[in-house]
């Protein structure tokens, strides 16, 4: 599966927001994680809807976004979405969350089911059906300058094994917190293939966007 790059605007100058997401195209960036936070579910409270459809409104990328909410299916129909954006939920954030992946569908966008670094990947089992991306959170949700978990690496190698022994190879792993170049070499080899990139590889001060996208989509590709 072809490896993906997510940058986290988070990181980004939000005071030239514009250009930053034009840089991050002309870089050949694949997507734009924007992470929602309320406060709640995690104790930060970061990017609003409003700036996601002004995001929307100036660039045809699409956008990975990462709900840290309790209760997200009250904030779809907020986003202005198409069937090229992801909308992901956290396995904790509703107790229906079936019902929540099956809204996000309805609402025609694809939908992906985050997995915090203590949700076992038995919480996928029946839910496999529903979804289109799995993400394994390799940090606790909610702070940025975490380093990654020690069992990341194992956690991603068997959502990958259990993915596809059920059928579901098809399911991209994204991966989040602390995407180093190491780290997400490391990863890459475990199975993930779409990479949230933050401070530790992408948004580098002084430094070629260009660049360090072309270094770690080419530490990525190692076999």
């Amino acid at each position: 599966m072809e490896k993906l790059l997510s940058a986290s605007l988070m990181c980004a100058d939000l005071m030239n927001l514009q250009n930053g997401v034009n840089e991050l195209k002309n870089a050949g960036i694949d997507y734009l994680h924007i992470d929602i936070m309320d406060g709640s579910f995690v104790p930060n409270i970061t990017l609003g809807f409003d700036l996601i459809n002004a995001i929307k409104s100036v660039t045809d990328m699409p956008l990975d976004i990462h709900m840290m909410v309790n209760e997200p299916s009250k904030f779809f129909d907020m986003m202005n979405l198409d069937e090229n954006d992801i909308i992901c939920v956290h396995y904790e954030s509703d107790i229906h969350i079936h019902r929540v992946l099956s809204q996000i569908h309805a609402k025609g966008c694809k939908a992906g089911l985050a997995l915090n670094p203590q949700t076992p990947l038995e919480s996928m089992k029946y839910l496999t059906e529903y979804i289109d991306m799995a993400l394994i959170m390799t940090v606790s949700p909610g702070f940025a300058g975490q380093k990654m978990f020690a069992g990341a690496e194992r956690k991603v190698a068997d959502a990958r094994k259990f993915l596809d022994d059920s059928g579901f190879s098809h399911i991209p792993i994204e991966v989040d917190g602390n995407i180093s170049i190491e780290n997400g070499r490391k990863l890459s080899i475990c199975g993930a293939d779409i990479f949230v990139l933050g401070t530790s590889s992408l948004f580098i001060k002084d430094k070629d966007m260009t660049q360090s996208a072309k270094e770690v989509r080419s530490a990525l590709n190692v076999q």
